[in-house]
């Protein structure tokens, strides 16, 4: 895996960095502050993901349930709903699909309303991530401003995408549906900069905020290769370009 080169590009970084990788086929790892709580940004949705495909699994949600986006619903930056007409109408599976592929905080806010923060964080509690909590809900200044925020360990989302891809976290068919809109991700730039041009499929979850950046995902070369990257109070472009090098070197491309 060229784990030296790897550590060189890591330890080369300002900040704080948290990286996981994992060969799955021959359980080969790279860890660097892989256990350390990290500001989890846009990450933490796949954590909701998993807690809503479990609601679904039990019938204590429906996924085909609509829900209407009101004004007051609506938040900024990424995503599609905000920018939809008010009154528009989506179900629960869009909502998932829409918070993990163009990263829609409407759609998270919404999703959390519905399956609670408690049983989220219990699904992050059943699968031992113990470096990953949901404090609150996306853009609420007054939290933020006294420091509650959410929190990642790289480590943590590598067992989270193991367990997906031995279709351990809820179940074999809920695994595979999860991996399915991992793998429809429309932002791009990061893990699978270099991965694209060479035909290399990559399921994974972005996030970012003021000094964040983060993408962890699968990357599906003959070995897949689970590829955590975390990052905060870094230089954001270094770090993006470091990573972009690392999942190419983990590829086996660079």
């Amino acid at each position: 895996m060229r784990t030296h080169d790897i550590d060189a590009l890591v330890k080369a970084l300002p900040g704080h960095i948290g990286v996981y990788i994992l060969d799955t086929v021959t359980g080969e790892e790279y860890a660097h502050q892989a256990d350390d709580p990290i500001e989890a940004a846009s990450v933490i949705k796949l954590t909701v993901m998993a807690e809503a495909f479990r609601q679904f699994e039990e019938g204590l949600q429906d996924p085909a349930a609509q829900v209407v986006i009101r004004p007051e619903d609506k938040l900024p930056s990424c995503g599609a709903l905000t920018y939809l007409r008010d009154g528009t109408a989506v179900t629960l599976l869009d909502l998932v699909t829409l918070m993990i592929i163009l990263s829609d905080n409407t759609a998270t806010n919404l999703l959390i309303d519905r399956l609670g923060v408690e049983n989220i964080n219990a699904m992050i509690d059943g699968l031992g991530l113990t470096g990953t909590r949901l404090n609150r809900k996306l853009f609420m200044p007054e939290l933020a401003r006294q420091g509650i925020k959410n929190f990642v360990a790289a480590r943590d989302m590598g067992l989270l995408l193991h367990g997906l891809m031995e279709g351990r976290v809820v179940s074999r068919e809920a695994s595979a549906a999860m991996l399915d809109i991992l793998r429809n991700q429309r932002l791009n730039g990061k893990m699978p900069f270099f991965l694209h041009d060479k035909g290399i499929a990559c399921a994974h979850k972005t996030g970012e905020d003021d000094g964040v950046t983060h993408d962890v995902g699968v990357i599906y070369v003959e070995h897949p290769i689970i590829l955590c990257f975390l990052s905060e109070q870094t230089d954001v472009p270094r770090a993006e370009r470091a990573l972009q090098d690392i999942a190419a070197i983990a590829a086996g491309i660079g």
